[in-house]
């Protein structure tokens, strides 16, 4: 039996929050990502990508293309805020979900009898129901091909490739729609004159592995529609944490310590619903001049108890030596296990003790 596989992807993500705060903004050319010179575009509308302008762009490259564009700060704790909303309503659906990104997932919904169009059509109406924000949903039976078909009609976009489609409907596509080819990779196809799918096609695997290495056959059974990788929502966790670049670069200890604590709590949330204990915290700040430090330090215990890790954010604070302004923060808790390895832990000490 076939997967059915469901890529979900929010449209414009950034962009699409600012507008439905702002009703102003809608319909206009929005860039989100600060207004300085020295910033870069985390997402643009789809107004504004008409100008040519699209994510991890310069901003002064992008004022050239749309000097009339709206530029904005981010506001990352309200993306934040919404993903979760979103992912919510996904895990209501199934628990075979991996988030790829703040904005992005994929679900496997093969052991439900329902299909996946009427699935895929359920969660575009909830989202927009729920939030206001559109959501674009492809269907295939890999991964690969998921992701290939929500990028297919965005915004809103809903497209279905199915086994009997394969190879047919990817040949007119660039290169550059295969996801995991980089550009340096796709520049070498280039250069032998390779653009196009099709023309990708007529490569056997020992070619594209001497061209590029051991993604070679990756990419020759993709674009011949097979992926076997598995939508694997219950493989181990090594970390959870957060990091957020800071709408102003900053020199103020006090704001970068406050930030600290408040990343750590949400970290700390996260770790309680993963049902996860953790031994280490790392702190990672990143300067104006994009230098970077990571500290870490860790217990002699694991625990979900935020205030065990307090004291840890203290002292890491205080090692960092802070050159400049920062533009980064990031917060993790490493080193990770289930409450229930820790309780089979347990119940093997008592079991070893007793057989004493």
């Amino acid at each position: 039996m076939d997967r059915k596989i469901i890529h979900v992807d929010m449209d414009a993500f950034f962009a699409s929050v600012e507008q439905l705060d702002f009703p102003e903004l809608r319909g206009k050319p929005v860039i989100v990502g600060g207004t300085s010179s020295r910033g870069v575009a985390a997402t643009c509308s789809y107004e504004a990508r008409k100008f040519g302008v699209h994510s991890a762009m310069p901003i002064f490259q992008a004022k050239k293309l749309c000097p009339n564009g709206i530029y904005v700060h981010g506001r990352h704790e309200r993306y934040e805020e919404i993903s979760r909303e979103i992912f919510s309503l996904l895990s209501e659906i199934t628990d075979d979900i991996v988030k790829v990104s703040i904005d992005e997932a994929y679900l496997d919904v093969t052991n439900l009898y329902l299909s996946a169009e009427y699935i895929g059509k359920y969660i575009k109406k909830k989202v927009k129901k729920e939030t206001g924000l559109t959501v674009s949903v492809g269907i295939s039976y890999n991964m690969f091909l998921a992701k290939l078909a929500s990028d297919w009609d965005k915004p809103d976009g809903f497209f279905v490739i199915k086994k009997e489609d394969v190879p047919d409907i990817l040949k007119p596509l660039s290169i550059m729609k295969i996801h995991g080819l980089g550009k340096k990779s796709a520049e070498k196809l280039n250069n032998i004159g390779i653009y196009t799918i099709e023309e990708l096609l007529e490569y056997d695997k020992d070619v594209l592995t001497n061209l590029l290495g051991s993604m070679g056959e990756e990419i020759y059974n993709k674009i011949r529609g097979i992926d076997l990788r598995k939508v694997a929502s219950h493989t181990e966790r090594k970390s959870i944490g957060t990091e957020i670049t800071f709408a102003e670069d900053t020199d103020v200890f006090d704001e970068i310590s406050a930030r600290a604590y408040k990343y750590l709590h949400e970290v700390n949330e996260m770790l309680l619903k993963k049902k996860m204990l953790a031994k280490t915290i790392v702190l990672k700040i990143k300067f104006e001049d994009f230098t970077q430090v990571t500290r870490s330090k860790s217990l002699e215990v694991y625990t979900d108890d935020e205030k065990n890790f307090k004291p840890l954010l203290k002292e890491l604070l205080g090692k960092v030596e802070y050159k400049g302004k920062v533009r980064l923060l990031g917060i993790t808790l490493a080193n990770l296990i289930s409450n229930r390895e820790k309780q089979l832990e347990i119940f093997d000490i008592i079991g070893e003790e007793d057989g004493k």
